[in-house]
């Protein structure tokens, strides 16, 4: 045990603890000056921390205010609280008087140990101290700067909501609120993060979702212990079902109505502080493949568009590895002309088929990566650019023929198809395999990796829901709203699946009116 001469020798921020579960357990002093010493001890060497000390007027009680400079409203901390902190005469400088009679603010919370006005400071609110009291005030007045509701860049709509998430947890939840208005919409938080303390948010409906869905949800949050949570990938990675394959199971999205339709179908949001992406689970790979403006327009057009979608990725996948079994196995698959024409174009190349699909496979994916990494203004004329000067180049030197060229830009153009980026990046990288095994087996070693792609998929489960579900297991009942997408007043049910509470989406009288009537005449009884 320490000597007294030792404790003085050793600086105060070295003898409190950072542990916040650990300090909630230290209770606030009734002395102004200790509490002022171990918070200064606790932020040391934190310059953007503010202690101001002053009287309450009408009285001589000392008092003090601490908060992060940058994250506090100063203008109201100015006008609002310092302004109105007066103590009438033959009253004393008591913290639930203050409360109920001169600090002007919506959320006020009493604090009583360390441990939660730690959290309560480092969250953006303002603590008042008053000598002779062991407690103190929480004042909600946050000001940190985030950026303002703008329109989602990744999932880009002609028509919809233009409205997408941001980097405040608040104004996530705010923006979902504006689009289920009503009580069944909960909304749990958890804090994740010993030295992050990230806020969580699990959205769901109760009273449609599965409770034992919730449960479960809930139940792995709350086994993540870990230093930091800075973006909802960190979340993603700890509650998948399995971590090693290339396939997402939890779909991201930075669209409040995309999270709102979720929700009503019986699934669970989780929203990260700090990330404008919020999780959706469970998710199944058909459910990736859906864009949210497939129930915005027609349903012909956006049963179309999901069929083609299917029939581009397949193009995405197969088509380089097609060209190098064809062009090194099967030459009788093509007509001889367009053979001969392949021929010609190759007849100078060097590499064998599968060298040359493979310099221009990681040609393009470089390609793709710096028109990514480059500021905006210059990205995308240095991607269509380098594309076309690289391509024309390699052709023009005899590096590569122009057949390759056009394979692997229609393979490029169809994985820009896919809605989430997320589901594009493993067909990117599936492709390289299936060229491997269609140089070594052709056709029969394509066939090959596609069976071993399906078992796969048909092995993983998102929260105990069938990954591929409705395609495997089959179920026909299903597809209405996962390869084709029918009439909105036709999906009376919620997904079999999700063992929603109440599975009932529309209506039966209205189901049975739109359909007498044959959907379009409208008539009024």
């Amino acid at each position: 045990m320490a000597t007294k001469q030792q404790q003085k020798e050793t600086p105060l921020h070295e003898m409190i603890s950072y542990d916040v579960e650990a300090l909630k357990q230290l209770p606030l002093s009734a002395s102004l000056a200790e509490n002022k010493k171990s918070l200064e001890g606790l932020f040391y060497e934190c310059s953007d921390m503010v202690f101001r000390e002053f009287i309450i007027e009408g009285t001589s009680t000392k008092a003090l205010l601490v908060f992060i400079d940058g994250m506090v409203n100063t203008e109201l901390v100015d006008t609002s609280l310092l302004r109105s902190l007066l103590i009438q005469e033959g009253q004393e400088a008591d913290i639930q008087c203050l409360m109920e009679h001169s600090i002007n603010a919506t959320q006020l919370s009493i604090l009583d140990n360390f441990g939660k006005m730690v959290l309560q400071v480092l969250n953006g609110d303002t603590i008042l101290f008053v000598d002779g009291n062991d407690k103190a005030i929480s004042v909600g007045y946050r000001g940190a700067e985030h950026r303002s509701v703008s329109e989602p860049e990744t999932e880009t709509v002609i028509r919809g909501p233009r409205e997408g998430f941001n980097e405040n947890i608040r104004t996530n939840t705010a923006l979902l609120r504006r689009k289920l208005k009503t009580p069944r919409l909960k909304m749990k938080s958890i804090v994740i993060g010993d030295e992050t303390h990230t806020n969580l948010v699990v959205a769901y409906l109760e009273g449609i979702v599965s409770p034992d869905l919730v449960e479960e949800v809930l139940a792995r949050l709350k086994k993540i212990h870990v230093d930091g949570i800075l973006e909802s990938g960190y979340i993603e990675e700890f509650i998948q079902d399995d971590t090693w394959t290339l396939f997402p199971q939890i779909m991201h999205t930075e669209r409040p109505d995309t999270v709102a339709a979720s929700l009503l179908e019986g699934r669970i949001s989780i929203l990260v502080d700090g990330t404008p992406f919020a999780l959706v689970v469970p998710s199944t790979f058909w459910s990736m493949m859906q864009a949210s403006e497939d129930y915005y327009e027609r349903w012909e057009i956006s049963t179309l568009l999901r069929l083609l979608r299917i029939l581009l990725l397949g193009v995405a996948l197969f088509t380089p590895a097609l060209y190098i079994a064809v062009t090194t196995f099967h030459q009788e698959m093509l007509p001889t002309s367009l053979m001969l024409s392949i021929a010609a174009a190759r007849e100078s190349i060097p590499f064998p088929a599968v060298v040359e699909a493979l310099l221009m496979e990681i040609a393009f994916e470089a390609l793709r990566e710096a028109g990514i990494r480059l500021p905006r203004t210059i990205g995308q004329a240095v991607s269509i650019l380098g594309a076309l000067v690289v391509g024309q180049a390699a052709v023009q030197a005899g590096i590569v023929s122009a057949p390759v060229v056009i394979v692997v830009s229609t393979t490029g153009i169809a994985t820009f198809v896919i809605p989430r980026f997320n589901l594009a990046i493993p067909i990117r990288m599936i492709r390289f395999p299936l060229m491997i095994l269609a140089s070594v087996l052709g056709i029969f070693g394509i066939i090959l990796g596609f069976m071993f792609i399906v078992g796969h998929l048909c092995k993983l489960r998102s929260f105990g829901i069938p990954y591929f579900w409705p395609m495997g297991p089959m179920q026909f009942s299903e597809w209405k709203d996962s390869l084709i997408r029918n009439p909105i007043w036709q999906n009376m049910q919620r997904p079999v699946q999700l063992n929603a509470q109440n599975d009932t989406r529309v209506s039966e009288e209205t189901h049975k009116e739109i359909a007498d009537q044959g959907g379009m005449k409208g008539e009024k009884p």
